[in-house]
């Protein structure tokens, strides 16, 4: 009997390794097929391989086109060689012919892991696999996830309906450049900030560090998933591959959350405010008489009682900030977003803020 997949979880986590409970075991009929491999392992096989980062002596293999598969998700750890193009990327292959190469591809009635593997062995390597149930059973796994490479990161940043988190911490590494649009929740603090997390379970969510060697995205990925959230993945390259794709594009202050639900971090809204209040939208959801005797010079009013039939129109290209006098109704607005848009970046200042004419500003914490 295959131990308690939360259980198992937590204690590959403290392993530093991903992963995952599995129950698959080859079929000896599939073997059969003349055009298969004779060296077939099951998904439990594969996930005793998967470290992070991986072995010096296991390659995994993705055998699948790039753009059309291999981008849009991976097994963790999973290198590309398309099968397509293996003679002219003999050169991704290790050294040492002695490595474990493990080959997949789509599925059972894909001939791409078992023709790559043959290849692999014509060129000398002696220990050669084939997972011929591939990628779509890794995915089946209780606690699985993919990773992502950052064609698709950003693709999903376009498409406005992914979460993107930030697992290293805070100070230097995101403060001094991050992916645009990610919230800071580093592995760290993961229990204290977690209500940052999207309320529902179903919203896809990216995890990302500092690169293959980094264990905090996957880590982080393991006990969201362990929360019950449905559509995790791993950027599992990082912020080193996004600045060489993209370049520093989120170079600066970011926000930031503070201890309560919802709220920001306050010494860093104050940081925003004075170098860099254009990377986020500001609302102020007091009345318009209080609006009128002084608010931020770059803020917009909108009463909170005004503010639910807007919400499908608030815009989404950076953070949202709800600011009041109290942060009743910047939190009554935080909720209100977060019940219709969950997917939106959102915050609002949980103190007291005195609203001087001239643009000005004095915040206490409440």
């Amino acid at each position: 009997m295959k131990p308690n997949m939360s259980k198992q979880l937590l204690m590959t986590l403290a392993a530093g390794l991903v992963i995952l409970a599995c129950t698959f075991t080859a079929s000896a009929d599939n073997a059969k097929e003349p055009w298969m491999f004779d060296q077939i392992v099951d998904v439990d096989f594969v996930i005793s391989k998967v470290t992070v980062p991986m072995a010096d002596d296991v390659m995994l293999i993705d055998a699948r086109p790039y753009l059309v598969k291999y981008a849009k998700g991976y097994i963790p750890g999973a290198v590309n060689i398309p099968f397509t193009e293996f003679d002219q990327k003999t050169d991704l292959l290790p050294k040492n012919k002695k490595t474990l190469l493990i080959y997949y591809c789509e599925g059972l009635q894909c001939k791409l892991s078992h023709k790559s593997a043959f290849k692999a062995r014509a060129l000398g390597y002696t220990n050669v696999k084939v997972f011929a149930l591939g990628y779509p059973e890794w995915m089946k796994q209780n606690g699985a996830y993919s990773a992502i490479t950052a064609e698709q990161v950003a693709a999903q940043i376009a498409a406005n309906d992914t979460l993107l988190v930030d697992s290293r911490p805070l100070k230097p590494m995101y403060e001094k450049a991050h992916i645009p649009t990610a919230i800071s929740i580093p592995f760290s603090q993961f229990d204290l900030l977690k209500a940052k997390l999207p309320r529902e379970l179903s919203c896809p969510i990216i995890f990302y560090c500092g690169g293959l060697d980094c264990k905090l995205s996957h880590k982080s990925a393991a006990k969201a998933i362990v929360m019950g959230y449905k559509n995790v993945s791993v950027f599992e390259t990082g912020y080193p591959a996004w600045k060489a794709k993209f370049g520093d594009a989120a170079a600066g202050v970011g926000v930031a959350a503070g201890e309560v639900e919802g709220s920001i971090d306050l010494e860093r809204f104050k940081t925003i405010m004075a170098k860099t209040p254009e990377t986020i939208t500001l609302i102020d959801v007091r009345d318009a008489d209080e609006f009128a005797k002084g608010h931020f010079k770059t803020s917009e009013n909108i009463p909170v009682e005004k503010l639910k039939p807007r919400i499908k129109d608030l815009a989404s290209d950076k953070p949202v900030v709800f600011v009041c006098s109290t942060g009743a109704r910047s939190g009554e607005a935080y909720y209100m977003v977060k019940d219709v848009r969950p997917d939106l970046d959102a915050y609002y200042v949980e103190a007291q803020i005195d609203f001087k004419k001239d643009g000005s500003f004095a915040l206490k914490k409440n």
